[in-house]
Formats: C-alpha cells, sequence, structure tokens
C-alpha cells in the first residue's frame, strides 16, 4: 500500500486528477456516525478550557466574550475548509494529504510531522495533568506510577480495533458535553434570579470594575490569543472519518453540527462566567471559572465535581491524542515520508505507530521531571503556535483544492466552503494578524520563535526529500 516520494513528486508532475489521493494505509471502518459526532464535540473540550481560560479572563475582563467570539470565527471557517477537503477524499493524514495534493510533497511532510510532534509533546502534558489530580486523592500512590498506568490504558486502547477508541471517546466526550450543558443551564438560571438565595446580577459585572474591556486592547489581545489555541483539537474528526463506516457523509454531518455548538459551549461558559462574577475575583485564575462560579452560587462540592470533568477531559485528550499521532505517523510513512516499520498496519490498526507515538509521550513526562527548567520548557515552546502553522496549510489548501474540485470532480464537494474565495482570504489574513500579535507580546513570541524553527527545519528536510525523490524519478 505504500508508495515512495518519489512516486508522489511524479504524480504532481502529470497534473493528476483531483480523486487520485496520495496512497494510504488500509485501516479499518470501525467507527460509527456517533462516535464521529461526539469525537467533534469532545475533542477540543479540554482543561484548557476548564481552567486555562481563567488567565485569559483576569487578562482580557469581560470581553473575554468577544475574544472567544472572535477566535470561535475563525475556527469555524477553518473547520469548514477542513470539512470541504475530507469530505471529497477522507484520509487519515487530514490536512497533510491535502497539503501534500495542494502545494507539494514537502507542505504534506511538514504540516504532518509538526502536528504529531504536538499531540507527542500533548500527550506528556496531559499524562502529568492526569497524575496530579489522582495523586491528589491518593497521596500514597507516586505521580510516575499513575502517568505510567494512564499510558498502558491508552496504549492498549489504541492498540486494539478502533472501535475501542471510539468508544472510550464517546464516552469521554458526552461526560464532558454534559457538565458544560448543565453548566449553562445552571448559569443561566443564575442570571435570570431562579435560582434560590442568588439575586440577579443584572450588567454590572459587565460595565462595572472598569468596563466591558478594562485593559483596553492589550488585554483583549492576551485573551484573544489564549481562545485560539483552546480550540485546537477539532482536526481529530477528519482524521477518524478515514476510519468509519461511512466517512463523505460521516464527516459532513460531524463537521456540521460541531461548529456552531462548540462555538455556543466556548462563548457561552465565557458570558455565563463574567456576568455572573467580577472578573477581578481572585477565584478564577487560581480555581478556575468553573469552580469559581460554582462555588460563587453555593454548589457543594464544585471543586470535586469540576476535579472530576477536568480528570476526564485530560484522559480523553491523552486518548484522542495518541490515535491521532498514530494515524498521522502512518499516514505519512505510508506516502514515502519516514521508516517503513512505522506504517505496518495489524488487524486494521498501525500498531508500531502507536507503539511510537506513545513512547514519545511518555519521554516526555520523564523530561518534566528530570530536565523542567531547560528541555521541557523547550519542547512546550516549540508546539506553542503549531496548531496556527496547520490552519494556514487548510486554508492554503482549500484555496487551491477548491476550483481544481469544481473543475476536475464537482460531485465531491458535499460540504462547501461559504463564500469562496473571500472567507478563506479573510481566514487567512486573520492568522496574519493572529501571529503578529503573537510576535508583540513577550511570551507568544518566544513560542512563536520555537515553532517557527521546527517548522523551517520540516519544511527544509520536506523540500529536499521532494528534489531528491524528483532527481531520483528523472534518473
Amino acid at each position: 500500500m505504500s508508495r515512495t516520494s518519489a512516486q508522489s513528486s511524479a504524480e504532481r508532475a502529470d497534473a493528476p486528477p483531483v480523486d487520485q489521493a496520495p496512497a494510504e494505509p488500509s485501516l479499518s471502518h470501525g467507527l460509527k456516525q456517533r462516535h464521529l459526532s461526539m469525537i467533534a464535540l469532545g475533542g477540543v473540550i479540554g482543561a484548557g478550557l476548564f481552567v486555562g481560560s481563567g488567565t485569559a479572563i483576569a487578562a482580557a475582563g469581560p470581553s473575554i466574550i468577544l475574544a472567544y467570539a472572535i477566535s470561535g470565527a475563525l475556527v469555524m471557517l477553518v473547520m469548514r475548509m477542513l470539512g470541504e477537503m475530507a469530505a471529497a477524499y477522507p484520509a487519515s493524514g487530514s490536512f497533510s494529504v491535502h497539503s501534500e495534493r495542494a502545494i507539494g510533497p514537502w507542505a504534506g511532510f511538514t504540516a504532518g510531522w509538526a502536528f504529531w510532534f504536538l499531540l507527542c509533546v500533548a500527550v506528556g502534558l496531559e499524562g502529568i495533568g492526569a497524575a496530579g489530580i489522582v495523586h491528589a486523592w491518593l497521596p500514597g500512590v507516586p505521580e510516575w506510577a499513575l502517568v505510567a498506568l494512564f499510558m498502558l490504558l491508552f496504549t492498549g486502547t489504541n492498540l486494539a480495533a478502533v472501535k475501542n477508541f471510539g468508544e472510550f471517546e464517546f464516552w469521554f466526550a458526552t461526560l464532558k458535553v454534559g457538565a458544560i450543558v448543565l453548566f449553562l443551564g445552571i448559569g443561566v438560571l443564575a442570571i435570570l434570579g431562579v435560582l434560590p438565595d442568588v439575586d440577579a446580577p443584572g450588567t454590572s459585572n459587565l460595565t462595572g470594575h472598569g468596563g466591558f474591556m478594562p485593559n483596553g486592547t492589550e488585554g483583549l489581545i492576551v485573551g484573544l490569543l489564549a481562545s485560539v489555541f483552546a480550540y485546537g483539537g477539532l482536526e481529530t474528526v477528519t482524521i477518524a472519518a478515514a476510519e468509519s463506516e461511512h466517512p463523505v457523509q460521516g464527516v459532513a454531518k460531524a463537521v456540521r453540527t460541531a461548529m456552531w455548538r462548540i462555538a455556543l459551549f466556548y462563548v457561552g461558559s465565557m458570558a455565563v462566567v463574567v456576568v455572573l462574577l467580577p472578573w477581578t475575583a481572585k477565584e478564577i485564575p487560581t480555581k478556575g471559572p468553573y469552580v469559581a462560579t460554582l462555588d460563587h452560587l453555593g454548589i457543594p462540592g464544585a471543586g470535586q465535581i469540576m476535579n472530576v470533568v477536568v480528570l476526564i477531559a485530560l484522559l480523553s485528550a491523552m486518548n484522542a491524542n495518541i490515535y491521532g499521532a498514530s494515524r498521522m505517523a502512518g499516514s505519512l510513512v505510508a506516502r514515502g515520508m519516514g521508516p517503513k516499520v512505522v506504517g505496518k498496519i495489524t488487524g486494521g490498526v498501525p500498531r508500531v505507530a502507536v507503539l511510537l507515538s506513545a513512547v514519545f509521550g511518555f519521554v516526555c513526562v520523564l523530561l518534566s521531571y528530570w530536565r523542567p527548567d531547560d528541555v521541557f520548557a523547550w519542547l512546550l515552546n516549540t508546539i506553542g503556535a503549531i496548531i496556527l502553522v496547520v490552519w494556514f496549510f487548510i486554508a492554503i489548501s482549500q484555496l487551491l483544492l477548491r476550483r481544481k474540485l469544481e473543475r476536475e470532480a464537482p460531485e465531491k464537494l458535499v460540504v462547501k466552503m461559504w463564500a469562496y474565495p473571500y472567507l478563506t482570504i479573510l481566514a487567512l489574513a486573520a492568522m496574519v494578524v493572529v501571529f503578529v500579535l503573537m510576535a508583540r507580546e513577550h511570551d507568544t513570541r518566544v513560542q512563536l520563535y520555537y515553532t517557527g524553527g521546527l517548522t523551517i527545519v520540516l519544511a527544509i528536510v520536506g523540500y529536499v526529500r521532494q528534489k531528491a525523490a524528483e532527481k531520483k524519478q528523472l534518473a
């Protein structure tokens, strides 16, 4: 099933029809529509929303609603573009395959391996976070043992049939979505003054304490940057679509239903928090906005309830990221962009790729203990802006492929990007603005430099490989 980069390059030179995709591994099709729908909804709901958004609120104040709305609109455009390409030709390599087709093998190589690296480091981060929560409940169990347990559990889940991954993610996502829906319901009742012993706050917290934008545009920018990266994770559904029963219909429905719901969850949650609580409340960044709000409303056991929810979110992310990393690695290798042994398929599962991705995640955990001040910090900075780089590749690919699809295979346009090409160009411009804003802030500027360095190195390696393959083909 695999083929070399030289073959990919030769086919590109001959301008193949748009429906000829780069070769990919022969995976099973064990995911059902309910799995895809919940992966789409739950994949983006992680600890960044439940806990990390507190820092963004402390910086932006009530204008965090605007920040999440703006970044949510950008994410909806990106997902619509990705949904168009994924429905036209589902592939486990997702945007990496689309980038190779639209721009060249070097682009597919760069986007794919950068995303794989991001997911593997994220697995380590999530393992550390989950172990910290459980260690607080079971202080006698060392954190490293808990991380090892989680890694073994989800490595085993991903080594088995894909339907096992789907079932885990379905129930994890259901619990996360249920928690947010319940939070929004309680919040709306409190805002309306329906809850006992809770007065309706009106607009006092939105307009008081310095106003809607208390820290000016600088605060809004910090909140905007935090919110952009909080949306990362949606891409997994287009990777999973290749292993569903009905890939085209499945990804189309999942993308359509997920976009507005996720925007509602994010923007709605932020609105509930800043309406009910003063943005200056110290509990928001320390406890997290959800716990702080529930404590304010007198909900008993709010802290422990949210700890359970955050634990589920972290475990879900570990499971999904091992899956996404293994499929991306398997796809890259099948297209001649890595060692062949990694792409070996056994029982419809790329088991070597699963083990490679899980091992790298565990190495990141060890580095966090051994070298927290240099090596691990470097890894964190390196992945800081990768998701934005991936989105950039997605937008460029859709801009180039849409016209070719309309010409060669219009029947494959099951999902269409709105107002093409204008909204695609607008999204690209918005990404450039985010890059510029990152360069202005010290913390994000460091991340931008590290991520930029990684991207340039991968692009050079990919370009050299592409040229070598072309020369070999001509010889």
